[in-house]
């Protein structure tokens, strides 16, 4: 059954509401912040539950902000949600109410927000230094529509809904704010010689501190991207770890790894069901079907040597070692059904290695120092794409199949790029980009999905999230090459 997407349950939390409803609702103070020639204004409606919040200020972005701010002080995790109008045409389409978490009200300070702009643009926005640059993750959501902004930890959640009861996930991003923080809704005219009004709506924020003795704990969700458009819909979430998901080349289901097993799950939602993988059962998330749909290879740890490569039918069964070394952790199928292409650890390097599925002598076809990983044959077979740091950073590169033409296909010092995924109908690449001084491919990291054209320019974010490990490690497109699957994380109170 698909879980809920409320934060906590509703018992956990205390409405701030009951704590204090005054002539500001649910907030204390009003006041402006950043250079304001034009003072705004709040006001509260206790009958309706509306606020309407005036204010001018040049943006909310760049550098340092200007806005007029309803807000009070808060410790600990929160949901904050609420609908927004605007009175009027207004001057400038980019115009912003926000929900608003901030580290103080100096006009740099770092802040993440759901800023819901004129136009009616939702955009998660986030500063994450003092005086540093705004960051912004865009939804192809439009208003109206219910916003809905989260805090567990330091991992801040954007979701919306466009029914205002069916919240779909947009980004998310790690942010260290200390407590207290400024909570609240802001107003910025995107002009200082105007004042613009929101009339904000169905505000709900609810809170909780954690008890002493509580530990946080994993949440999983497993989501589907439309590459096209970035429309993201969650699938499944759990207060579990899961990883790296596969889809059937029917499009009907997702192949996941859970506590050793392999999991299925349909791609419309609903629990995961074990699939056989008779005396294997410790798989890791190397795992992958066939171009055919037929096999799945598995990777699973077990004996002195570590992980080795498996096939078992798709439909469950007793697996066949292929790879009798290890460690050996599966990344690719030939498109012929009849080669895998592994990582591998021999003799202290990791490098790219294939295998016949039929069995026989394992062929090497990288030599480079350092760690080569992430190997994956195009649709036609004519390349193999793989994750090299020989450069210094994990970049993407591709080769023949055979070795040969090495060549080096991201160049950006900006991003460590892992697990490029060539999508079925061959013409784009999707990979997973770590910031740049991530060493590895760790869980719990900021982290983006990278589009990539196979006929070559250059690479575009298509969603930011919490993840990592496990969030797209193996190939994940969709059998149409319309949208991908991933997991992301956030660590919640139990």
């Amino acid at each position: 059954m698909r879980m809920p997407l409320r934060l906590l349950p509703a018992l956990l939390f205390i409405p701030l509401a009951t704590l204090r409803a005054g002539p500001l609702g649910e907030f204390e103070t009003a006041t402006d912040v950043g250079q304001i020639s034009l003072a705004g204004t709040s006001t509260y409606d206790a009958a309706s539950g509306q606020y309407r919040i005036t204010g001018s200020g040049a943006n909310i972005w760049a550098k340092e902000d200007g806005f007029h701010f309803l807000w009070k002080k808060l410790a600990g995790d929160l949901a904050f949600s609420f609908d927004a109008t605007w009175a009027g045409a207004g001057k400038n389409a980019h115009r912003k109410v926000c929900a608003m978490v901030r580290a103080g009200l100096d006009a740099d300070a770092p802040y993440v927000d759901v800023a819901v702009h004129g136009d009616g643009l939702i955009e998660l926005q986030y500063r994450k230094v003092k005086g540093g640059e705004t960051y912004g993750v865009r939804t192809p959501v439009s208003a109206p529509a219910t916003v809905k902004l989260e805090r567990d930890g330091d991992v801040f959640t954007l979701s919306v809904a466009k029914d205002g009861q069916t919240f779909e996930p947009v980004g998310a991003v790690s942010l260290a704010l200390p407590d207290p923080i400024q909570v609240g809704l802001a107003v910025s005219a995107h002009d200082s010689t105007v004042r613009e009004t929101a009339v904000i709506s169905n505000v709900a924020l609810k809170n909780r501190v954690a008890r002493p003795t509580e530990k946080r704990v994993r949440e999983t969700s497993l989501e589907t991207l439309v590459v096209a458009t970035g429309l993201r819909r969650l699938v499944h979430r759990e207060r579990a770890s899961f990883e790296a998901p596969n889809w059937s080349r029917d499009g009907q289901h997702l192949v996941i790894n859970r506590s050793g097993g392999i999991y299925t799950i349909p791609v419309g939602g609903g629990e995961p069901q074990r699939l056989n993988t008779g005396k294997v059962d410790r798989n890791n998330n190397d795992h992958g079907l066939s171009f055919d749909g037929r096999w799945l290879a598995i990777s699973s740890g077990g004996g002195t040597t570590g992980s080795q490569v498996y096939v078992v039918p798709a439909t469950g069964g007793e697996p066949r070692l292929i790879t009798p070394e290890g460690p050996s952790y599966w990344h690719g199928w030939s498109p012929d059904g009849t080669t895998l292409a592994y990582c591998a650890r021999r003799n202290g390097n990791f490098d790219i290695y294939t295998m016949p599925v039929a069995g026989g002598t394992e062929r090497r076809l990288t030599t480079a120092e350092g760690l080569d990983d992430g190997c994956e044959y195009t649709p036609d077979g004519t390349k193999i794409y793989f994750n090299s740091e020989r450069t210094g950073v994990m970049q993407i590169w591709r080769m023949n199949p055979d070795g040969s033409a090495q060549e080096q296909v991201t160049t950006d010092p900006n991003y460590a790029d892992w697990f490029a995924h060539p999508s079925p109908d061959g013409k784009w690449l999707v990979f997973l980009s770590f910031e740049k001084t991530v060493q590895g491919h760790p869980a719990n990291q900021n982290v983006t999905l990278r589009l990539l054209p196979l006929a070559g320019g250059k690479p575009k974010v298509i969603a930011t999230l919490f993840g990592g490990q496990g969030t797209i490690n193996v190939p994940s497109w969709s059998p149409d090459s319309t949208q991908v699957a991933f997991v992301s994380y956030r660590h919640v109170l139990p």
